[in-house]
């Protein structure tokens, strides 16, 4: 389930960039995800709804939007504890969100950071706080789904096995932490994933799907073409509801 080519700003030659696009960047994580996901979950799960995002997009902006390459290192410091997890964290991540958006500042018309991973939001709010000041056109928004649960328990899995099946060991699945997620935090804050699930998972991937995979990337994407569209952030640059439009603290995007 790759992103299709005519939105893919790698697989321009420069002259075929317009100026003033909307460029989406996807931004993931290379971190464990339990003994049946691939390191790159977030990543592939970020890159995808983001260029289906952008498909949809396209018959209604002008010029279309592009996608970004995907930023497949995130601020991962609480899986540490498991080969194969790379994390750059948050003063490194804070460095590449701002140069990527000067940089795309030159010619862009507005830049959306497409989030696949949790560890990377506080450094988002704080990366396109500073953004914002400085007068650029940036927002961001998650990939999350309402009441999923937290890493690598059935909505991920389902999500990837509808995204890339055979990148999913179903097999050596298991079940892990299942409680929720503002209990767990305080403990993964303190101590690390692995104190709190020595597999890794936190939710139950009993049951996962393709066809579940299939609803959720199709909430994800419906959800980020609404946000995009309305353009309503808060002061963090989050992308917001179009409800949320009147209340204080919110304004249009990049303004």
């Amino acid at each position: 389930m790759t992103t299709a080519r005519h939105v893919r700003l790698a697989h321009r030659a420069w002259p075929t960039v317009s100026a003033k696009s909307l460029v989406l960047v996807p931004i993931g994580s290379t971190e464990q995800h339990g003994p049946h996901l691939p390191l790159n979950t977030d990543s592939v799960i970020a890159e995808s709804v983001a260029g289906r995002a952008a498909e949809e997009l396209s018959a209604r902006l002008t010029p279309p939007p592009l996608v970004a390459p995907t930023l497949a290192y995130g601020a991962s410091g609480e899986h540490a504890g498991f080969p194969g997890t790379v994390s750059i964290g948050h003063e490194a991540l804070h460095a590449v969100i701002v140069e990527t958006v000067r940089s795309l500042s030159l010619w862009a018309g507005r830049v959306v950071f497409v989030n696949g991973h949790g560890g990377n939001t506080a450094t988002l709010d704080a990366a396109l706080g500073a953004l914002r000041a400085e007068g650029h056109a940036v927002a961001w928004a998650g990939c999350g789904i309402t009441g999923g649960d937290a890493h690598a328990g059935r909505t991920e899995t389902s999500v990837m096995l509808y995204l890339a099946p055979d990148e999913v060991r179903i097999l050596e699945a298991v079940a892990g932490d299942t409680r929720p997620l503002d209990v767990l935090m305080p403990l993964l804050t303190a101590h690390g994933v692995k104190a709190v699930s020595p597999s890794g998972v936190l939710g139950d991937p009993a049951g996962a799907s393709a066809e579940e995979g299939r609803r959720h990337v199709r909430t994800m994407v419906s959800r980020l073409v609404g946000l995009i569209t309305a353009a309503t952030t808060d002061e963090r640059g989050r992308l917001l509801d179009p409800a949320a439009r009147d209340r204080p603290g919110t304004k249009a995007a990049g303004r």
